[in-house]
């Protein structure tokens, strides 16, 4: 069950309210079923308010409900899989934790079964949905330019890297 972020609410850097202490950012059709699924279970289990997208109506663009959820938790984790960059929605999420970090937000990249220099260097399966993503977006290659910017800065942040049972720091 997801998370109810309260309408008006407002965001500012010097006076922080924070409504959930986690987003979760993640590719549904990847993890939301597997992963994703068991470390919300985990989280809310321990007492963690976490957010995830389940009742967000689907679209093109990210909602101003989501932007507003991120914005006001004090904590995101980043799933990044095999199949992240292809949706223009988590790589949209993306960029706006990315601005959150720099308003004191933390931020921490779990690379699911994906290699993080794979993500870094924009490589694999990365490299195949960031062409796509320039062909769907030609008249705004300017996004598509601070998604690849946020790819390289979150996955050059600490996190952790899973693989099959095994679970390393990055």
């Amino acid at each position: 069950m997801a998370s109810s972020i309260q309408r008006g609410d407002s965001f500012s850097s010097s006076t922080r309210r924070w409504d959930c202490d986690v987003f979760l950012s993640f590719r549904g059709k990847d993890t939301r079923y597997g992963f994703t699924g068991h470390l919300y279970h985990a989280l809310c289990d321990n007492g963690f308010k976490t957010f995830i997208d389940d009742d967000l109506p689907r679209g093109e663009q990210i909602s101003a409900e989501l932007l507003k959820a991120i914005k006001l938790a004090r904590i995101s984790i980043i799933i990044f899989s095999q199949n992240y960059a292809f949706s223009a929605w988590c790589l949209d999420e993306l960029v706006e934790i990315l601005n959150c970090k720099q308003n004191g937000q933390f931020v921490v990249p779990v690379f699911y079964k994906v290699d993080p220099s794979k993500v870094r260097k924009q490589e694999g399966n990365f490299k195949v949905a960031l062409a796509e993503q320039e062909i769907k977006f030609k008249n705004n290659i300017e996004k598509v330019q601070r998604w690849k910017a946020a790819l390289k800065e979150a996955a050059s942040l600490s996190g952790w890297h899973y693989e099959d049972g095994y679970v390393s720091n990055n």
